[in-house]
């Protein structure tokens, strides 16, 4: 099993704290460090600090060494296609080839409605996935003069230097298609992706959609092996009782200390890998026998880098 740290800095965390954590990941022998894409402080209370995701990215390009960073994921409605490959390239040029690229629809609306930022319906936004991806693959991959002409987006006669290093990838950075595998987001995946992240899923719930995915794939005639697979699951581990009982207790209060807290968590601790180091590893053997090849693993306390430290121990290269 591979594994990444994956952070929610929409928490409040600041720049520096981000630096922090991605060191102390990279020193933990994380294969890569993920952070989420969103504007709006959840859970918990709202009005934490956000920061933008590639911006960060183009700090820790230069903060970091040797672990791959990446966003999962990226709302297609944030920024424009054209844009976006530009962004990610640069990141990619600043990082050495570091870069992994996550691309989803999106789904807080209140996050874009605060911002500003339009949020069609969810039909419109999958037609808006399929499309960013066709061109990314075609920025990066296609000659000059290449164009594309969808209901969304128009590209014409392309000239895009320099182009990715691509360190991480087939020659451009490796794209990550996410979601709680609906159809329609697996049949995108089988066609562009180069990796397949489920969210939000027991164990046997990601081999059922793993084994969905497979049929995408040889529906386009993919070879499902081609498609790598991976899930983002919470994480919280002690390295006794105490201490994973004391970190619930962290966690309920960094959430909120209203009753909703424990009801959140208590929905979500099932498909985490959550207790002591035995139980975690125990947790990650159950996915790898789903069909997983690396993990997310969600970090809901990025200012304890002392779990990150544990990890690293009891975790990263046990499993």
């Amino acid at each position: 099993m591979r594994f990444a740290l994956m952070t929610e800095p929409q928490q409040g965390m600041s720049y520096a704290d981000q630096v922090a954590i991605a060191r102390r990941a990279e020193a933990a022998g994380f294969e890569t460090f993920f952070r989420s894409d969103h504007y709006g402080s959840f859970p918990g209370p709202a009005g934490r600090p956000t920061t933008d995701a590639w911006t960060v990215l183009a700090g820790l390009a230069r903060d970091t060494e040797r672990i791959q960073l990446g966003v999962l994921v990226s709302p297609v409605t944030f920024r424009l296609p054209g844009v976006l490959a530009k962004i990610a390239t640069t990141v990619d040029e600043m990082s050495g080839g570091r870069l992994e690229f996550g691309l989803g629809a999106g789904w807080h609306e209140d996050e874009h409605r605060r911002h500003g930022i339009p949020f069609p319906p969810i039909e419109q936004r999958a037609e808006m996935l399929e499309e960013q991806l066709q061109i990314l693959h075609g920025l990066w991959e296609g000659g000059d003069g290449w164009s594309f002409r969808g209901r969304h987006y128009q590209v014409e006669e392309a000239r895009f230097a320099p182009r990715p290093i691509g360190g991480t990838g087939p020659g451009r950075p490796r794209l990550i298609v996410g979601g709680e595998g609906s159809p329609r987001s697996m049949r995108i995946a089988a066609r562009f992706a180069d990796e397949f992240n489920i969210t939000s899923s027991e164990p046997a719930r990601v081999a059922e959609r793993f084994a969905r995915l497979d049929d995408a794939c040889r529906a386009i005639g993919r070879e499902p092996d081609s498609i790598r697979r991976s899930a983002m699951v919470g994480v919280l581990v002690g390295a006794d009782e105490a201490e994973v009982a004391a970190r619930f207790q962290a966690l309920l209060e960094l959430i909120g200390s209203d009753a909703n807290a424990e009801e959140w968590i208590a929905q979500r601790r099932r498909r985490w890998i959550f207790g002591t180091p035995d139980e975690a590893r125990a947790a990650i053997r159950r996915y790898a026998d789903a069909g997983c090849e690396r993990l997310m693993l969600q970090d809901m306390l990025p200012w304890d880098l002392e779990m990150v430290d544990l990890l690293g121990r009891e975790v990263v290269g046990r499993v």
